[in-house]
């Protein structure tokens, strides 16, 4: 859980269209001279989600005793603090992929590990095709470049028709109601972390994290959805870590399969208990990221990062 000591730093910044997004950065308290060098990560998240998911793996990240490294979190356009683009048609991942071109810009970010939930794990398979010298490591969290349609149409039930709760308790109770089936095992202290993780806080009460206008993005998804092999090919000079929830219905056993046999620096854990997509919260797969990072850390001058 966040505490009220200031573990990162805001970032705003403008986009190349003029809107304005928001991202963090945890930073290494540990001396740069003091510390061996280590990739920068670039954290995204799904659909519908934003910076909060990330908090806890970022700040080990940051805070590793032995690979110490630079994190930064970003809300895409409409999500988390980020500004609404009054037109929905933006909310696309080509348009998303140039707002993480912009913020890898201004941080000055080459490169970069990049953990990608969902949606940002589409962005980064994209990005990779597009720019893959700002790509050194990949984690990609429940996704691939085969979507089940089963987990997509469970997600387009609900997004932008949860009604706003009035009280920080109704919040958990839908949280609790809309994660039962993936992630049976929460407590009330996780549903009560996830929740604000899902919602913005304005006056002390829980609003929408994401612009209701996503909702229309997922129309685009009425026909068959096309599968990302080229895409995820991109990916095949750099190490990949995949990361998949025993309950998910969005990522299938046997596309992961299918991604071993396509790219050959390609690791993959299951979490147990959890579905789409896995929280990244627990000592287990914090530890499984913490080390396929501190493995694939590049040895010279290669790497660089700028704390905006």
């Amino acid at each position: 859980m966040e505490t009220s000591k200031p573990v990162f730093k805001d970032i705003f910044f403008s986009a190349r269209d003029g809107l304005r997004l928001y991202a963090r950065h945890y930073a290494p308290t540990t001396p740069a001279h003091r510390r061996k060098q280590t990739r920068p990560v670039l954290c995204l998240a799904g659909l519908t989600r934003n910076s909060r998911d990330f908090h806890e793996v970022a700040q080990a990240l940051s805070q590793h005793p032995t690979s110490p490294r630079d994190v930064y979190t970003l809300d895409l356009r409409g999500r988390g603090l980020s500004e609404h683009d009054a037109d929905w048609k933006n909310y696309a991942v080509p348009v998303e992929m140039h707002d993480v071109i912009d913020f890898m810009t201004v941080t000055n970010l080459f490169d970069a590990g990049i953990i990608g939930t969902s949606r940002g794990g589409l962005i980064t398979m994209v990005l990779a095709a597009v720019q893959p010298g700002r790509i050194g490591a990949v984690v990609l969290n429940d996704i691939g470049p085969v979507i089940d349609r089963d987990g997509l149409v469970r997600i387009a039930s609900y997004v932008g028709r949860i009604p706003t709760p009035k009280t920080w308790p109704e919040a958990a109770r839908i949280v609790r109601d809309l994660t039962k089936r993936d992630f049976p095992n929460l407590t009330d202290g996780d549903i009560e972390i996830f929740t604000r993780q899902l919602f913005n806080d304005r006056n002390g009460k829980p609003i929408s994290g994401y612009d209701s206008k996503l909702a229309k993005s997922l129309s685009m998804f009425d026909g068959p959805i096309p599968a990302l092999w080229p895409q995820f090919g991109a990916l095949k000079p750099v190490p990949v870590l995949v990361i998949r929830g025993a309950n998910s219905d969005l990522l299938s056993e046997s596309t992961v399969l299918e991604m071993q046999k396509r790219h050959p620096k390609l690791s993959h854990v299951t979490v147990p208990a959890q579905g789409h997509a896995p929280l990244l919260n627990d000592a287990p797969t914090i530890s499984s990221i913490a080390k396929f990072f501190s493995d694939t850390d590049p040895i010279g001058d290669k790497v660089t990062s700028h704390a905006a």
